[in-house]
């Protein structure tokens, strides 16, 4: 496939990759022409701008950190709203709110093009190893046309139909359940080192019994050694997803009370300077907040 790849952050770097291995033509742009320069290097082209990324034939993908920055590039001047081709799919991967994707879907349909929101579950590390898990939404002949790009970057796929809304709220949700499994480890942990147990024996326990799933085999090792270097999303991208699920919520007229704890805690540690840690560094402020620091 023809494919132009716009945002090469440490995700967009991995799956860029692996759809230049997959034998896919590629075509990169990004704000910071460094970020450019690796993937140039294995084969993939230069583009100089978004209409220029966005000639590619056959689908635009971007990988955008944020909402701003998804809108910049669809509407803003020389974005893919008046540049793609009518025959060119643009599919979001990247997190984003479900009234951005909205928003981005209607500019799309009324310009006559295919969008798609297929946003990624993984960190950086199972990017660059195409271990990725993909939620794809949107009409389903294009949904099916991108497989190829699918079982280059992912493992698995949860075509979740043809609103691209969806897509965006199974993100959010599994965020959410991320978040608050963190949280949760981060209290727990709290509570039997005030008790004078120690964290490892605590976290055996754990693996060996009822929480021996991912969430908890990455985040806890992280939470007993007290090390937040960030391996994946860190506290500000942590409190991104976090006012995410808030604003989901209220679209929706329900409550998540859980969100609000770990939020909270996120924003204490970006307040004291570690927004680059992982956001596993809410379980440190739960410390902090328990004497324990």
């Amino acid at each position: 496939m023809r494919v132009g790849f716009i945002g090469l952050g440490r995700m967009g770097q991995g799956m860029a990759g692996r759809i230049l291995e997959a034998g896919h033509e590629l075509r990169v742009f990004d704000q910071l022409p460094q970020n450019m320069q690796q993937l140039h290097a294995a084969g993939a082209l230069i583009a100089d701008s978004i209409a220029q990324v966005s000639d590619m034939g056959d689908v635009v993908i971007s990988m955008l950190p944020h909402d701003d920055a998804l809108d910049a590039v669809v509407n803003g001047p020389g974005g893919l709203v008046g540049s793609m081709p009518a025959n060119t799919v643009h599919m979001a991967m990247g997190t984003h709110s479900v009234e951005q994707i909205n928003v981005v879907n209607q500019a799309h349909t009324g310009a006559g093009q295919t969008f798609i929101a297929a946003p990624v579950l993984g960190r950086p590390d199972l990017a660059a190893k195409g271990e990725l898990s993909i939620v794809p939404a949107g009409p389903a002949d294009a949904v099916e046309k991108m497989q190829p790009l699918y079982d280059a970057m992912s493992k698995q796929t949860f075509r979740a139909g043809e609103q691209p809304q969806a897509s965006a709220a199974v993100k959010i949700a599994n965020n959410f359940m991320l978040g608050s499994a963190i949280e949760s480890m981060g209290e727990a942990f709290s509570l039997v080192r005030k008790l004078g147990v120690e964290p490892e024996l605590f976290f055996e326990v754990m693996m060996k019994g009822l929480f021996g799933a991912p969430a908890f085999k990455i985040y806890g090792p992280m939470i007993v050694a007290q090390e937040w270097d960030s391996h994946g999303a860190t506290a500000v991208i942590g409190l991104k997803d976090a006012d995410l699920v808030v604003a989901a919520a209220e679209s929706a007229e329900m409550s998540v009370p859980s969100v609000h704890i770990w939020r909270e805690h996120l924003l204490k540690a970006i307040e004291r300077g570690e927004g680059h840690l992982d956001w596993a560094v809410m379980a440190r402020e739960q410390a902090r907040q328990s004497g324990l620091e």
